[in-house]
């Protein structure tokens, strides 16, 4: 999860910026673009510049920003009618639509937050670890309980996503959206079909990881600690 600092002369919640924020779990600061703002603007590991309206002070905002010795990644956010107006000279290291899905902004942040930390030398983490389940992003592989599933390339971004926000409920229509991308046009019965295909590779013991939640979608569950189970069943005190 990333710290992202939105600059907006509009004061807009980030959603109204760019939606796809609201399906991330990054945490999201907004703060107005005069100079005073951004003197105790706090840490971030990405800068947005909204720029979707005020093109010329969007513009100097970026290279006020480079003259500050910002070393965060400054993204601009635009319209598609705006990209016409951008040249190396703004300073920016990446451009995102305002109607970018949810996949593409969390693929430019992880590349640029991932560049950012190899230049300084720190290791970037390719696992997620949620539960048993162990996702290796730089191989492609997922374990459970250290055994290796044999997952195909969507099966694997499913339970990728889903490992990635425990106890979050995605609707088949996010799944849609965030997993398979804009550009499908399949019906929700293609998610169920995978989730069914995955919780048998997951095997009886473990299937239970990827609950349904009646009439929304699913999630995955946390298996509940071993701690807590001992608590669960210490007898109570009188």
């Amino acid at each position: 999860m990333a710290a992202l600092l939105l600059l907006t002369s509009r004061m807009h919640a980030s959603t109204e910026v760019l939606p796809a924020l609201g399906l991330l779990s990054h945490q999201v600061k907004v703060l107005g673009t005069e100079p005073s703002a951004l003197v105790d603007a706090p840490h971030a590991d990405v800068i947005l510049v909204d720029a979707r309206y005020e093109l010329p002070a969007a513009k100097s905002l970026c290279r006020l920003l480079r003259t500050t010795g910002v070393s965060s990644p400054v993204f601009v956010i635009t319209t598609e009618g705006g990209l016409a107006a951008l040249t190396a000279d703004w300073g920016i290291d990446d451009v995102l639509i305002d109607t970018a899905g949810p996949a593409e902004v969390e693929a430019r942040i992880r590349i640029a937050t991932g560049r950012l930390a190899l230049e300084a030398g720190e290791a970037v983490p390719n696992e997620i670890n949620s539960g048993p389940v162990t996702i290796d992003e730089s191989s492609y592989t997922a374990k459970v309980r250290g055994r290796i599933l044999d997952l195909t390339f969507k099966e694997f971004e499913l339970l990728k996503h889903l490992a990635q926000h425990p106890g979050r409920v995605f609707t088949r229509a996010q799944l849609l959206q965030e997993v398979w991308g804009y550009d499908y046009f399949g019906g929700t019965r293609t998610v169920d079909v995978h989730v069914r295909r995955l919780r048998a590779k997951l095997g009886t013991e473990n299937e239970s990881l990827i609950g349904t939640v009646r009439n929304v979608g699913y999630r995955f569950v946390m298996p509940p600690r071993t701690e807590d189970i001992a608590r669960a069943d210490a007898p109570a005190r009188v």
